[in-house]
């Protein structure tokens, strides 16, 4: 009797052993499957600091008192756009550089940037296309808050180069100068923040 006890005492531990084991096994995975991307965490918190800054600009926009309109007159566009840029800048008086890229997400960046513009097969290409319509430097402000210049054209981003970046929302754009990388809210016309010497 005893020995059957015993045989049977067995084998519910080794069956609560197997279930223990079966439990721990798909979190071991998840934790394996997080840490397979070691960028995940610095690109989520550059994305929830660009969604918050969206969210403030939206709450600006709501309380801006010109209304954009497609049957809008320029005059109407400039003056929208400036009254939003300035309850921005009111909104985040406080805003300094390095806000959007903190020293880990310029890391990344200068990381994600190396295959599209030195080591890829088209990295020569879309290196000429930005320069081809950058602006030098000395023409952008490179201050947070500052109205990008409207006589100063935008330079393009190459797809690769987008692709290899986090993507942004609506109207949040990077644009270079020189070989410097802005974030750009192209609604206010403000830059929001930037990185120098982005470009490898």
């Amino acid at each position: 009797m005893r020995k059957t006890l015993s045989v049977y005492a067995m084998t519910i531990c080794l069956l609560a052993a197997c279930t223990s084991s079966a439990q721990q096994q798909p979190a071991q995975q998840t934790i394996k499957a997080a840490g397979t991307n070691p960028d995940a965490g610095v690109i989520a918190d550059f994305k929830k600091r660009v969604d918050d800054y969206v969210k403030l600009r939206n709450k600006a926009e709501s309380a801006a008192p010109v209304e954009l309109e497609k049957k809008s007159q320029p005059a109407e566009i400039v003056t929208a756009e400036k009254t939003l840029g300035h309850n921005v800048r009111m909104a985040r008086a406080n805003a300094k550089r390095g806000d959007f890229f903190t020293p880990a997400t310029e890391a990344m960046f200068r990381r994600l940037l190396r295959p599209p513009l030195a080591k890829g097969a088209d990295a020569a290409d879309n290196k000429a296309i930005i320069k081809d319509d950058a602006p030098a430097p000395k023409e952008v402000p490179f201050k947070v808050n500052a109205e990008y210049p409207k006589a100063v054209p935008l330079s393009t981003v190459p797809p690769d180069v987008l692709a290899a970046l986090p993507q942004l929302p609506e109207d949040i754009q990077y644009r270079f100068a020189g070989r410097h990388l802005i974030l750009f809210d192209a609604k206010a016309n403000l830059i929001i923040d930037f990185m120098l010497n982005a470009m490898p």
